[in-house]
């Protein structure tokens, strides 16, 4: 609900959030990987990786829909926001990668019960960024139907927002 109140199309919010899958297809990988089994643990692990991946997907729609407004084309409005949204969704996934990694490796008294998590978000934040940067941009070319206002300039707007 927040997402639509944020976005003010439904379609935005169903694009935001379709990055959760591209995370949880990792999670479940690196669930299988190591061989841990689904527990209360890895559920939060879960939550932790949903919420990072929809931050990145808000970031580039929102990006995109920032471009649109400004009257740049379509096409270039969608190259332009993976281009320079890239960085931060690599960042925000690098972060929490990095800094689970010593959970997810650890082999002392506790890491029965944080492993778990920790493998969860540190796969699922190893292989969301690629997914998200490449079948994202296709999602919002195939579903978004946001056009440039009438008469808007076709100026870019500052990469840094």
């Amino acid at each position: 609900m927040l997402l639509f109140l944020n976005f003010g199309s439904m379609i935005d919010t169903v694009l935001a959030t379709s990055a959760i899958p591209m995370a949880l297809i990792g999670g479940i990988f690196a669930l299988v990987l190591t061989g841990f089994p689904f527990s209360v643990s890895a559920a939060i692990g879960f939550v932790a990786l949903f919420g990072i991946s929809a931050m990145n997907g808000i970031i580039i729609i929102a990006y995109f829909n920032t471009l649109i407004e400004a009257g740049v084309e379509r096409g270039a409005a969608l190259t332009r926001a993976c281009a320079v949204k890239m960085r931060p969704v690599a960042m925000t996934c690098i972060v929490a990668c990095v800094g689970l990694l010593p959970a997810a490796l650890s082999t002392g008294i506790g890491s029965q019960v944080q492993k778990p998590l920790a493998v969860v978000v540190v796969g699922g934040s190893f292989l969301a960024p690629f997914l998200i940067l490449l079948v994202l941009p296709v999602l919002i070319d195939l579903l978004s139907r946001r056009t440039a206002p009438v008469g808007a300039p076709r100026r870019l707007p500052a990469p840094a927002e």
